[in-house]
């Protein structure tokens, strides 16, 4: 009697300060996880998701009828939540609590919106949790763990920087061995994340032997878990509401939002959140892709388009699938993938040059309109070798010519620049323009490099010497011969002019004699026969004007190509205009030099 009496006196004094009384044994008389009670939870971050962002997934915009209109709210009672609860048939323990309470009508009040697209999500992605935790053997109501996590959202990622349905961070993914790089991100993978989330809710599970820890471990990390154990009272206490008060403070929401999720997504109809309608069912497959290849190139061959295969496959994250480091799985509708199978080569080769991946660069070359195509990195050193003393051979042909370019309507300056093939700023320079604006009839300098034929290049003094300028970027004045000896004129011989020689100003005497010169040879010029050159992988117009010593405005005017078209494509064939005969070219350079000698005396 005097037992019951001590008894009796510590449960109305623990009832008094409000403290959980315990028996003898150390067992709570209450039970905690009914009785639990925190006015400072902290809500996980997917119920900040923003209901708009989240309703342009592109599953939710053509494969689900929209609820324009939710029913009215409809919260129910802590005995209603806590009956249906019970009826649940899962495995993992589902208690009520006013925790849990406060999470389920959060769901049913402010958040309803996300619960209706939630629920939109989850008749595609549910499928694919289901299948990954059978395979393992795991209950099958943690499908419903991504709900508190992403708010089913794949592309979700965290302020910590998880990312995915099941918000993995970048360590805990690549320890599982899943792939995070600039290029793909198997966290975002629905597939591979729910595989991985499976397995690692399994290790926590086999070191708790209780789902609430294993659970509270996925969130906070097995070292915070033991940390509230030890800070408990030890090994002993194997249950998430036993160390609830040593848990980090969004863990304590964590297993109650888990327990909340479960119930509205079961439990939506009682709430005047209506079920999900689906337009039509997403059927997928997979095919193996073994090359790179981009988005766009399948989007414009299958007709498919490009925001559904986004969808489909998140986890690669600039639209590339980087198929030649390894083969990786391609996510397509069902009916798609055997034409993506009969039709591979022909997407592979879809604007192969725009996609490609330059794996060598010649130093100079440009991308763009005038860039070279991707060159072969088979071309050997000494292909390079013979080619680079062509170069050197031919450059001494090349001159600077003066052009007058008369602006027309709508022209500006890049136009120009880019007909000429020379840059905006050097248009600017050469005709001491500050703004960069012209306007309708504006006369405008443009310094172009010509290919000459090497016979016909002249060695003419001029009678005025040339004022010194600065130094030209290519200088192709000739170096004309010492004045000394003339009584046997020799025979002119190309050479390759300094760079640092300035540029010669021509006077009107020496214009004059150009101009002749040019007339009389249009008239004792027979025409030079053309030939054909099949465009290799890697050229350009200006290699192969180099190579056959013509200009690549001959080329384009042979071939009907336009200014402001650079791009041509390999096994393309075309003319290239031959060169002049060297028997004209010599009788003019004999009288050419006759010429200059009586100007010189």
């Amino acid at each position: 009697m005097k037992a019951f009496k001590l008894n009796l006196l510590t449960l109305l004094i623990a009832i008094g300060t409000g403290m959980a009384p315990t028996t003898a044994s150390g067992a709570s008389i209450l039970d905690l996880r009914h009785s639990i009670s925190d006015d400072n939870i902290i809500a996980p971050e997917s119920f900040e998701t923003k209901t708009r962002e989240l309703e342009e997934n592109f599953y939710l915009k053509n494969f689900v009828a929209p609820n324009q209109q939710l029913g009215a709210e409809k919260l129910g009672t802590a005995e209603e939540y806590e009956k249906r609860l019970s009826q649940l048939p899962t495995e993992i323990e589902m208690p009520y609590n006013s925790v849990v309470g406060k999470f389920i009508d959060m769901y049913l009040g402010k958040r309803r919106g996300l619960v209706a697209d939630m629920l939109a999500l989850h008749s595609y992605y549910g499928n694919i949790f289901v299948e990954e935790l059978l395979k393992e053997g795991m209950p099958t109501e943690l499908q419903y763990l991504p709900v508190i996590e992403s708010a089913i959202n794949p592309n979700a990622v965290s302020r910590a920087g998880a990312a995915g349905l099941w918000q993995f961070m970048p360590g805990t993914a690549k320890g599982l061995g899943m792939e995070v790089n600039s290029l793909v991100d198997e966290r975002r993978d629905p597939r591979s994340s729910s595989r991985n989330a499976a397995r690692y809710l399994k290790q926590l599970y086999n070191i708790y032997e209780d789902w609430s820890l294993a659970i509270a471990a996925y969130n906070c990390g097995p070292g915070n878990v033991n940390k509230a154990i030890r800070r408990a009272g030890g090994d002993g206490k194997k249950d998430f509401w036993e160390i609830y008060n040593y848990l980090p403070s969004e863990t304590r929401g964590y297993v109650p939002a888990f327990i909340a999720a479960n119930y509205v997504m079961n439990y939506h109809n009682y709430h005047n959140i209506a079920p999900t309608v689906v337009k039509r069912h997403l059927t997928t497959d997979t095919v193996l892709v073994k090359d790179r290849i981009h988005f766009q190139q399948i989007a414009d061959v299958l007709n498919i388009p490009i925001e559904e295969i986004r969808m489909l496959n998140p986890q690669y994250r600039k639209d590339i699938i980087p198929g030649n480091n390894h083969p990786y799985v391609l996510v397509l509708p069902q009916q798609q993938c055997l034409s993506y199978l009969m039709s591979e080569e022909t997407i592979i080769n879809h604007n192969a040059e725009q996609y490609a991946l330059r794996t060598y660069v010649e130093p100079g070359s440009r991308r763009g309109n005038e860039q070279e195509q991707q060159v072969n990195p088979e071309v050997t050193a000494s292909e390079n070798a013979a080619e680079n003393n062509e170069i050197v051979q031919t450059a001494v042909t090349e001159q600077t010519v003066k052009k007058t370019h008369v602006v027309a309507r709508g022209e500006n300056i890049r136009d120009i620049a880019k007909m000429y093939g020379v840059s905006a700023t050097d248009i600017k320079r050469w005709n001491h323009l500050r703004r960069g604006k012209v306007k309708e009839g504006d006369e405008l300098v443009i310094e172009v490099v010509e290919r000459v034929n090497p016979q016909a290049v002249e060695t003419t003094a001029s009678t005025v010497p040339a004022p010194p300028t600065r130094p030209a970027r290519q200088s192709t004045a000739p170096v004309p011969p010492p004045p000394a000896k003339e009584t046997k004129p020799a025979k002119t011989v190309p050479e390759r002019a300094s760079t640092d020689t300035p540029r010669r100003t021509n006077t009107p005497e020496t214009t004059t004699s150009t101009r002749t010169k040019a007339k009389t040879t249009k008239k004792t010029e027979p025409k030079a026969k053309t030939s054909t050159h099949t465009v290799k992988n890697g050229e350009s117009l200006e290699r192969i004007a180099r190579q056959h010593g013509t200009t690549v405005d001959a080329i384009r005017q042979a071939n009907g190509i336009k200014k402001t078209d650079n791009i041509i494509q390999p096994g393309q064939k075309l003319k290239i205009p031959g060169k002049t005969p060297a028997k004209t070219t010599k009788s003019k350079t004999k009288s050419t030099k006759k010429t200059s000698g009586k100007k010189r005396r």
